[in-house]
């Protein structure tokens, strides 16, 4: 039941209010005061206040900065005896949702309640987003117990709470932007944007709009101002992936940014003043570009005052069994599958395995595995084609550079295509269908 909090020092007004207010389902409780009213608010969880301007010990406009510090989530209505603007005025600036007068308002409040609580509600849910998405940022969340990964992230809890800027390195799909995700979370910015541009996605020129934002006018098709990605993130943190893709007088641009806070717009002449943390990643070797001279020096000392190198997941053999049991369980909640656990060759095949594409080829592997499944556990029998050397542990006596192997990886590379359809396998295989089941029997398929 939503909660009503009514402060009025008129007795006789106030129970008005609160019998009108219980009719409506609402369960009311009473102040004459400030001081009372805020011994209500630390024992209940208050929806809604209704609160007079003048009361015996204070004023009720001034009252509400108290309420929106102490209990954000709630919502005010100021009632008054006396309107006048300059008090309503004060009372919205100090985060009342509504200012109104007593007597003459009377058929608004319960209305006005309504709206109120809605407000309130979502402030709930918004906070309620706000922690899940500080939780699923936070370093907590990063998966893994290795040392290096450890050591990464003591790093990354070192650098959060300053304003530095960070260049992350590390192999395709390391999870760089996660890292940049939680670095954000955990600084005095996590408040502000997040605002992540792959630099190796665009052309050069609409990187550099996309970036820095352009004037109407500026090109063909420019019908109106845009703001950059720079100007989104004003005040907060803007991810530069695959910084190393950047062309050389964009590199110049962002290192006018890194110097000066300020850039200017595509088609302007005028410049736009930023406050961004930069956080950069790589995978190639920045050195070796400057060498090159694909790559300005100037640049790389700028962004590389605090530098972090995630680990291939080969490194980190020991995470996998963990990574792939929370993906298998976000594809099962996906999928509306019920994956209980994975199999110990499933395990030991993924173990056994490269993974040149690291954690986002790990992901891959199980949501496909997961589509498979119908059972219970993900076993080897899910895994792709090119996984299927990797259950040879040893034990089995076909050996991996013999025919029978090879014919018994094709027979199991066209099962996994037709999802387990015998008939349909049978027939790109160009068998008989007791062929299939014969070599099915014979390889353990």
């Amino acid at each position: 039941m939503k909660k009503i909090l009514i402060i009025d020092d008129e007795e006789k007004l106030r129970s008005l209010i609160a019998r009108v207010i219980t009719l409506e389902g609402f369960e009311v409780l009473e102040a004459g005061d400030i001081k009372s009213a805020v011994k209500k608010l630390d024992q209940s969880e208050i929806d809604v206040v209704l609160c007079d301007v003048k009361l015996p010990d204070g004023n009720g406009v001034d009252f509400l900065k108290t309420i929106r510090e102490k209990y954000p989530l709630l919502e005010t209505i100021l009632l008054t005896a006396y309107g006048n603007i300059p008090d309503g005025v004060q009372a919205i600036k100090n985060g009342a949702f509504d200012y109104i007068t007593k007597g003459d308002d009377n058929n608004k409040i319960i209305p006005l309640i309504y709206r109120a609580l809605e407000k309130a509600e979502l402030n709930k849910r918004v906070l309620s987003l706000e922690k899940q998405l500080g939780e699923k940022h936070s370093f907590e969340a990063i998966i893994g117990k290795s040392k290096k990964l450890l050591a990464c992230i003591e790093l990354a809890r070192r650098v959060a709470p300053t304003d530095t800027t960070v260049l992350l390195l590390g192999e395709t799909g390391t999870g760089k932007e996660v890292f940049a995700q939680s670095i954000h979370q955990a600084s005095a910015r996590s408040k502000k944007s997040f605002v992540a541009i792959n630099c190796s996605a665009f052309g050069k020129d609409l990187l550099e709009s996309e970036m820095f934002g352009h004037k109407a006018g500026a090109f063909t098709g420019a019908t109106k101002d845009k703001k950059g990605l720079f100007e989104e993130a004003h005040n907060g943190t803007i991810f530069l992936d695959e910084i190393g893709e950047l062309a050389l007088d964009l590199q110049a641009k962002l290192l006018r940014v890194l110097e000066s806070g300020a850039f200017i717009k595509v088609g302007d002449t005028q410049p736009t003043k930023v406050n961004v943390r930069i956080i950069a990643a790589t995978n190639r070797d920045l050195q070796k570009e400057i060498a090159s001279g694909d790559f300005r020096s100037d640049l790389f000392y700028r962004i590389s005052v605090f530098q972090i190198t995630i680990p291939a997941l080969r490194e980190r053999a020991g995470d996998i069994e963990a990574l792939a049991e929370t993906f298998a369980a976000q594809y099962a909640l996906k999928t509306n599958k019920k994956i209980k656990s994975l199999s110990t060759d499933y395990v030991k095949a993924l173990e056994k395995n490269v993974w040149n594409g690291n954690i986002r080829e790990l992901k891959n592997v199980i949501e496909r595995s997961v589509i498979l499944t119908d059972g219970a556990v993900l076993d080897v029998e899910s895994l792709p084609f090119e996984l299927s050397l990797a259950r040879n542990d040893g034990n089995d006596n076909l050996s991996a550079f013999s025919l029978a192997s090879a014919e018994k990886l094709h027979f199991q590379k066209v099962l996994n295509y037709t999802n387990g359809n015998k008939a349909e396998a049978a027939r790109l295989l160009e068998v008989g269908i007791a062929t299939l089941y014969r070599k099915i029997e014979e390889y353990k398929l």
